[in-house]
């Protein structure tokens, strides 16, 4: 890893665990005084936050994390709804046991945290749903499709999603994945896809509507408030 690999990764973390939130800005000084390193590789890993759509350069006042609208996390949906799809279909055919002994033990460990459900416990879920996710990416081998999903589902909102699910919508994706499994296990490409469409369709409703339970909890507050 090189030294602008090492900022850029640093960077990247930073935005998806909130500690550069949206708008606010990078600064070249800071980082570089943080991590003892000089401005070149800093300004090479900002150039490739700001290729991969992490952070935008704002004249004379530098490199600004990127705000997400709603608008702009349909659009990354809609995308996986096509997209991932063909990835399982394509895996299908091409999984091994090792691959399926994986998956399955990445749907354990996620499961066992979902019986935790703290702050910590999903931010594990999160990572470990990249890396469920990114096993089905090299099982389809698929250069192209990978680049595409890499670009796509790489956003800061994909690791802050599972902070969006109410416990019947988490645990609706635990059993997802587990069918997705099966799919694959049968080596049922049409079966996994159905799956995996529901599965996304699953994960845009949970990240664009506030959950039940946060409803309910916003109801109780404003009748308090009312009193």
């Amino acid at each position: 890893m090189t030294a602008a690999d090492r900022v850029y990764a640093i960077i990247k973390q930073r935005i998806l665990d909130g500690q550069y939130p949206a708008d606010s800005y990078v600064r070249e000084a800071t980082i570089g005084h943080e991590l003892e390193l000089s401005r070149t590789p800093i300004r090479e890993a900002l150039r490739r936050l700001v290729s991969d759509g992490w952070v935008e350069v704002i004249p004379h006042h530098g490199a600004r994390v990127v705000s997400w609208t709603q608008r702009d996390v349909e659009e990354v949906f809609e995308l996986r709804v096509l997209l991932e799809p063909q990835v399982v279909r394509r895996a299908a055919s091409r999984i091994d046991a090792t691959q399926l002994d994986s998956l399955g033990e990445l749907a354990c460990h996620m499961e066992q945290l979902c019986e935790r459900g703290d702050d910590q416990a999903i931010d594990e879920i999160a990572g470990l749903n990249n890396r469920f996710h990114a096993e089905l990416i090299t099982a389809a081998d698929s250069p192209r499709l990978q680049r595409l999903l890499e670009a796509i589902v790489q956003v800061p909102v994909s690791r802050r999603s599972f902070h969006h699910y109410s416990d019947e919508e988490l645990h609706g994706s635990m059993r997802h994945h587990r069918e997705i499994i099966r799919a694959l296990a049968a080596g049922d490409g049409e079966w996994a896809a159905s799956v995996m469409r529901a599965h996304i369709l699953a994960a845009r409703a949970a990240q664009l509507h506030p959950p039940a339970r946060q409803a309910h909890e916003s109801q109780q507050q404003q009748r308090r408030s009312a009193r």
